[in-house]
Formats: structure tokens, C-alpha cells, sequence
């Protein structure tokens, strides 16, 4: 008999209790006394000491430590907070998570000036040491951002007003989308659903509903426009005042170095895309003509080819991943049939959830947790590899050390969406006929154009509005304008209809963690398209050397990375073009097809 998994996760075992957590708030109070030794511990450090070595490992032990116990608690408060959107007591442990993420930058900060402080010769000296070389990256990485801040004072002062400025907007957001709702009209009757609900349908066979849901959502969102505005302006806002006062004039320079990544990189895999992004012009048209259409809209994009929309289970989904993981990766497959005994998941389908998913470690106790609402569709069923993938990722480096598992989002998404590549290529390969196998390599093309186009249509955006930031504040009329243009660049003027409400229906431009949350998924989506075709070759052979890439990922930048594990040069076109010929592949069996 097929054991039927349950769609909710676990988080008693790590805090009983929920947000009203007794064992929870005595984590938090030993993680402060920890931070309290930390930032006791990093002011007595003296760079012209004798013993200088010594007190400098103490710091790399006690500030492992300490982040892994700080992210420990930060992922409990955003399981707490996206399972309920409701919760108040969750809101005020994201706000008092905030304040301790504050506290933990002015204990980096000082510890960077410190770094800096020591003469050049002595630092190439200490990292000569077993302990300190391990991590000789991290501190020098540390060391060099220093030199380019504020000073330590007017960087702290930065942090401190962040809380109630800066991070205070993202939450903002998300209390007002939480409390939003879509009525939407089926079969004669008039339902309720949250925003990430409502959403899902946007991927129904029949056109009429599509467009209706898209209508009703696109209304949501307009209604909030003045205050999603204001959200948005005043992070971009507060970014460009930083930026100002240490003369940064790029507004690329921070996710860049955040991704550990260089322009030049950048630039290539832009210009890559935009090379091929004619094949993908020929695939949204012949979309078109098999739905019956002249051009597609935005909200047919994700629609199936034909009204057969097949559904599974979440068991069935489970079943599905596992099995294909365990053809190329044994290990990572063991490690989603844990996730999925173990209840790492959250997946039910219903109200109150916030919408989107995630992943997130608890590096303490060495486990994940997965956030997502689960319909039975095909693209959740891609959504669940995807975060499984980010859960594996962290699973390799659990004994890693904690300074050397601050790996940047680009590499991160490389993980998920090789996790992803995998079911969808065996997927299509086990296809029973030539309609199934049509849908699996429609979707298949379907993330390509995601991250070329969609993904590409947010980099565009952002970039043009803190242009026009820099001037002042931006309406929501014009921030409307700047969608529609970027999308209509982005897509090659090939849909019909555009979505001008992208701006504030999507989180990610809204978030506090790191700026630019777009361009790192399609580095991550073309590198795993690399790794993916360098696999292959290896037969069979490839797992050990993929997880030593993944252990990696936290110690070096991404063209580093590249050149060790698969000998290629990231700031040439070469690696990009390769990469993007596999999706344009793709394309020309669905087009024969």
C-alpha cells in the first residue's frame, strides 16, 4: 500500500508551542547572551596583540556559533509567520527578529573594523594558521567590504534605524498582503481565496477562467497601488541614501558583491539570452496558434495545451520526485524521502497562508523546513523539486563551517533548479505518448521563458526605476509604465496583454534581504543547465563532484567556482550560449512536435 504523506510540516520538534514558544524565547535569550560574549569579545580584540591568533580564533568560533543560532531563530519566525498571516505574536517575533539581526550587523561591523585594522603582513601571516585558513575567504571577503563602509559608527547607525525604517517597509507589505482577498465567481458561486490561492488558477485549461482571475487579482492589486508605492520608494529610498554616503554610484555594485559575481558575468549572460530570445518568440506564437489565438496574453503563458489538465496527489508528487532523483542521485533522493517522512514540508492547500514559497535552514539542528501551498498541478509539483533542492544544498554543508555556509542566492538557485531539471528531463523521457510528452516539454520551455523573459522583465524594471528614483519619488502611474515597457521589451512585444500591477504583486522586489532579487535566478537556472549537461557526460559518476561543488558555494565566487568544478570562464559568452542551446533544443522538438 502507498503510504500517503502529510501536507503539513513539522516545527514542534524543533520549538513546541508556536509562536507562544517557551522553548523558543529561552533559545532566543541564550542566542543574546552568546551575541553579548560575542560583541564583549570582538571589542577586546586588539590587533597590535601578542596573542592576536588566539583571540581571533575565539571570535571565528564564537561568531559561527552565534549565526547559526541567529538563522536558527530567523527561520522559526518565517515558518511561524507565512503558515499564518494571521498570527499576531508571530509579527512581533518578525520585529524582535529584526532587532536582533540589527544587533548581530553592529557586532560585524566592528569586528570588519577590527579586521581592517591589522597590517597587512601580520593578516597574511594569521591565515596561514589551519583554523583561519578554512575560512581565510569569508575574512577577507569581511575585510575588504570594510574598507569601501562608512565609518564603524555612522554603519551602525545605519543598522539601528534599518529596523524601524528599512525592514519596517518589507513587513509592512506583507501585513497588507496578507490581509488581502480575491472574490472569485465559478460555477454560479462567489468565493473567498488569499492572493497566493487565487494565483494558482492563473494556470486553468479554460481561457475565460484565466481571465478572470487575472482580472480580479490585477483589481486586488490596483486597489493597494498607493500603498504598495509607498512600500516600494522608500527601500529603494533608503538603498540610494546608503549608497550616496559611501559614493557607490552603481546601484549593481551591492547584489553583485552579495552574489559574489562580476559585471562581466553579468553582462554575458544578458547578452546570451537577448541572442536567443527569438526562438523563444516562435515558441509564444505557436502557443498561440494552438490555443486559438493571435498573441498570447500575459495570463496564458502558464496555460496547458489542452483541457486533460492532469492532477496528482501530494503523495503521488512525493513518489514521483523521489524516484527520479534516485536514477541520478541516489543520496539526494534518500534526502527527499527524509524531508517527506519527516513532515519538512508545508504544503496544504489553504486560507490564511501567505502566498509563494521558500526554503529555510535551521543550521542548529541541522534541518530545513519547506513552505509552498500545494494544488496538484504540474508546476507545483516543479515548485516542490525546486525547494527540495535548496534543502539539499544546505543538507551537504551541515558540516561545513557555519562562516562557510553563507552561500549568495545565485549559486543557491543553481541548486534548486538543477533539483528541478532533473524530474522535468526524466519526466519527458518517460512520457507514455506524444500529447503527454508535448505538455512535459511545454513545461519544460515554460521555465526557460521565465527566467529569459519574466525574470529578465523585473531586472529591466528595477534598473530603470532607481534611475528614475535617484530623482524623487516614482507614482504608481509611472512605476505601471515602467512594467509594461520592461515586459514588452523582455517578451520581444509578442503578448497581447501585459500585467502593469507586476511591480507590487511581486514580493520579491519588496524584500529587505538583498536587493536585485531577480538576475541570480537565471544565473542559477543556465549554470545548473551546465552542470546538468556536464553531468550527463560523467555516467553515473557525477554526485560525489556535485556535492563537492555545492560545499563550495560559500567559499568562493561564482567564476572561481565555475573554473574549479567545471573548468569554464563565466565572463565569456561561451559557457552562456552552451547553456541556452540546450533550452533552444527544446524548443525545436516542441515546435516538430
Amino acid at each position: 500500500m502507498q503510504v500517503a504523506y502529510n501536507p503539513t510540516w513539522d516545527l514542534d520538534v524543533l520549538f513546541p508551542g508556536g509562536s507562544e514558544s517557551e522553548a523558543y524565547q529561552l533559545f532566543v535569550t541564550n542566542l543574546k547572551g552568546e551575541m553579548d560574549k560575542l560583541s564583549l569579545s570582538v571589542g577586546n580584540l586588539d590587533p597590535k596583540a601578542e596573542s592576536l591568533d588566539s583571540m581571533l580564533l575565539n571570535i571565528v568560533s564564537q561568531l559561527e556559533s552565534a549565526m547559526k543560532k541567529l538563522r536558527e531563530a530567523s527561520a522559526f519566525v518565517s515558518c511561524l509567520s507565512a503558515q499564518d498571516v494571521k498570527d499576531e505574536r508571530a509579527d512581533l517575533l518578525v520585529g524582535e527578529r529584526s532587532t536582533l539581526s540589527a544587533e548581530m550587523g553592529v557586532i560585524r561591523t566592528h569586528f570588519q573594523q577590527k579586521l581592517v585594522s591589522i597590517d597587512d603582513d601580520v593578516w597574511e601571516e594569521l591565515l596561514k594558521h589551519p583554523k583561519l585558513q578554512e575560512v581565510s575567504f569569508v575574512l577577507n571577503e569581511n575585510r575588504e567590504e570594510a574598507k569601501e563602509l562608512l565609518s564603524g559608527e555612522q554603519e551602525i547607525l545605519i543598522n539601528d534605524l534599518a529596523v524601524d525604517g528599512y525592514h519596517a517597509w518589507n513587513q509592512m507589505y506583507s501585513t497588507i498582503v496578507g490581509r488581502m482577498s480575491v472574490d472569485i465567481e465559478a460555477d454560479g458561486q462567489v468565493r473567498s481565496y488569499s492572493v497566493g490561492q487565487a494565483s494558482n488558477k492563473l494556470s486553468d485549461p479554460d481561457r475565460t477562467v484565466r481571465k478572470h482571475v487575472f482580472e480580479k487579482l490585477s483589481e486586488a492589486w490596483s486597489d493597494q497601488s498607493d500603498l504598495f508605492g509607498q512600500t516600494l520608494n522608500h527601500l529603494a529610498g533608503f538603498r540610494l541614501q546608503k549608497y550616496k554616503h559611501r559614493q557607490w554610484e552603481n546601484v549593481l555594485k551591492e547584489p553583485l558583491e552579495i552574489n559574489r559575481m562580476k559585471q562581466e558575468t553579468l553582462d554575458a549572460m544578458w547578452e546570451a539570452i537577448t541572442n536567443h530570445k527569438k526562438h523563444f518568440v516562435a515558441y509564444l506564437q505557436k502557443k498561440a496558434n494552438i490555443l486559438g489565438l493571435e498573441k498570447l496574453s500575459i495570463y496564458d503563458i502558464g496555460a496547458p495545451l489542452t483541457n486533460q489538465v492532469k492532477k496528482s496527489s501530494y503523495t503521488e508528487a512525493a513518489d514521483f520526485i523521489v524516484d527520479h532523483f534516485r536514477e541520478f542521485s541516489p543520496k539526494m533522493a534518500d534526502f527527499a524521502q527524509m524531508a517527506f517522512d519527516k513532515r519538512w514540508i508545508e504544503a496544504e492547500d489553504r486560507a490564511g497562508k501567505r502566498p509563494g514559497g521558500f526554503c529555510t535552514s535551521f543550521p542548529d539542528s541541522e534541518q530545513t523546513r519547506i513552505f509552498m501551498t500545494y494544488s496538484g498541478t504540474s508546476s507545483n509539483i516543479s515548485t516542490l523539486a525546486h525547494e527540495l533542492g535548496h534543502a539539499y544544498h544546505q543538507h551537504v554543508m551541515n558540516d561545513v563551517n557555519g562562516l562557510n555556509q553563507g552561500y549568495a542566492m545565485n549559486v543557491a538557485e543553481t541548486a534548486s533548479t538543477f533539483a528541478e531539471m532533473i524530474v522535468a528531463d526524466a519526466s519527458v523521457k518517460s512520457s507514455q505518448n506524444k500529447e503527454e510528452k508535448l505538455a512535459l516539454l511545454e513545461e519544460k520551455i515554460q521555465r526557460s521563458v521565465a527566467f529569459f523573459m519574466n525574470i529578465h522583465a523585473r531586472f529591466l524594471f528595477e534598473t530603470r526605476f532607481y534611475e528614475e528614483r535617484k530623482k524623487g519619488m516614482v507614482s504608481a502611474n509611472r512605476l505601471n509604465e515602467l512594467m509594461v515597457d520592461a515586459q514588452k521589451e523582455a517578451y520581444c512585444n509578442s503578448l497581447e496583454d501585459y500585467d502593469q500591477n507586476f511591480w507590487s504583486s511581486k514580493l520579491h522586489f519588496h524584500i529587505t534581504g538583498v536587493p536585485f532579487y531577480n538576475f541570480p535566478y537565471t544565473f542559477g537556472y543556465l549554470f545548473s543547465l551546465g552542470i546538468y549537461a556536464y553531468a550527463k557526460k560523467k555516467d553515473g559518476s557525477f554526485e560525489d563532484d556535485y556535492i563537492a561543488l555545492l560545499r563550495d558555494t560559500g567559499r568562493m565566487s561564482v567564476e572561481d567556482l565555475a573554473r574549479k568544478h567545471l573548468n569554464v570562464d563565466l565572463t565569456q559568452p561561451d559557457f552562456w550560449e552552451n547553456a541556452i542551446s540546450l533550452c533552444v533544443q527544446d524548443v525545436k522538438e516542441f515546435v516538430a512536435l
